[in-house]
């Protein structure tokens, strides 16, 4: 399995954060998808300098991902995919990256309240568009748990939709 992990994440890769869920799940690398990280070197640079070494980071577009993904599914590594939004993961699936195949539970970490988003639980606000991007995946079949770190209590979007 190439992908071990797929989570959602405001920060895309918090070193201690992905550091507690290496420790849950097999992991040679992180591939943090966000266009505008990927597309401006300092914040690239510093996204890959998170990733504990020796493991690779690798930050792309959605449609260098989507280009990529056969390669990616094929490897004989494991990954964890890791966007900043629900909606990039929409936008990443619409474009040919079937990752719900390879993994279909998404974690989600911290997203933090700004404006035009409600508080739906702890450390965790969302906008229509994200609420519609969740309902979406949550549609294809993911398991969407909301949880920080693997040994905190969460909860799920099906609690959520109740």
């Amino acid at each position: 399995m190439a992908i071990s992990f797929i989570r959602i994440d405001d920060r895309i890769i918090h070193g201690q954060v992905v550091t507690r869920w290496m420790s849950e799940r097999a992991c040679d690398g992180v591939i943090a998808v966000d266009d505008r990280s990927a597309n401006n070197s300092t914040l690239s640079k510093a996204l890959k300098g998170a990733v504990p070494k020796p493991l690779k980071g690798f930050v792309m577009t959605v449609d260098r991902t989507a280009l990529k993904w056969e390669e990616i599914v094929n490897s004989k590594k494991n990954y964890f995919l890791i966007a900043k939004t629900p909606e990039t993961l929409v936008r990443l699936y619409d474009a040919g990256a079937d990752f719900i195949s390879c993994y279909s539970i998404l974690n989600v970490g911290p997203m933090s309240a700004r404006e035009g988003a409600k508080k739906i639980g702890p450390n965790v606000a969302i906008t229509e568009g994200e609420r519609a991007a969740f309902k979406r995946l949550d549609e294809l079949g993911m398991d969407i748990q909301f949880k920080l770190v693997p040994d905190s209590k969460g909860f799920t979007w099906k609690d959520i939709e109740k």
